[in-house]
């Protein structure tokens, strides 16, 4: 099988490389358009801020590659939100896969949200073998409100999407190569997708 990690220079390589060594896979690295249409799997990660991100997508044509992705794809943080249609965060817009608008959280509350969370209405494959209510590991100032498209859902101040998913296109905010055996699962049942 092969799985290509974007490279962007946003994301959270190593630490996703090592997580699909742990299963038995091997992860690769490439920016290249012709490398990831060929992809069996794709991840999109992301770490960082989304008007930064995006112009670093437009800069190599990937803005315009990944929404045409036929293969599974899987955004992961702010990978999941630049999937979004638009971000609070500098105003920016994202790929349109998902509908939803990314929003910051209240002032008064403590970001980033950073830490175990739970996980609750799964509602995916991608949970196959996940319990309700199983603790992912989080670190994020802005959400996707609850939508149609929504496959999980995780309370901090209010209840939001941690999971989106529409046709091939999956994202997670939280970090499932930092999640330990849960993670681990997800990401071996997006895999097997």
């Amino acid at each position: 099988m092969k799985i290509v990690i974007i490279d962007y220079g946003s994301g959270n390589i190593q630490s996703i490389q090592f997580a699909l060594q742990r299963l038995g896979y091997e992860g690769i690295l490439s920016n290249d358009i012709e490398t990831i249409q060929l992809a069996d799997k794709v991840i999109f990660p992301g770490v960082g801020e989304a008007q930064t991100a995006m112009k670093k997508l437009t800069e190599s044509g990937l803005d315009i590659l990944i929404p045409t992705l036929k293969q599974p794809v899987l955004g992961i943080c702010l990978g999941m939100q630049l999937m979004c249609a638009f971000s609070e965060e500098r105003n920016t817009k994202g790929l349109e896969i998902f509908d939803a608008t990314v929003i910051r959280f209240p002032k008064d509350v403590r970001t980033p949200h950073t830490g175990w969370n739970k996980i609750n209405n799964l509602q995916s494959a991608l949970f196959k073998g996940i319990s309700e209510c199983e603790f992912m590991y989080f670190v994020h100032s802005y959400y996707a409100p609850k939508c149609s498209e929504s496959i999980a859902e995780t309370a901090y101040d209010c209840t939001y999407s941690s999971a989106l998913q529409k046709n091939n296109f999956y994202g997670v905010q939280f970090h499932p190569e930092k999640s330990g055996k849960v993670g681990s699962q997800l990401l071996s049942n997006f895999l097997k997708l």
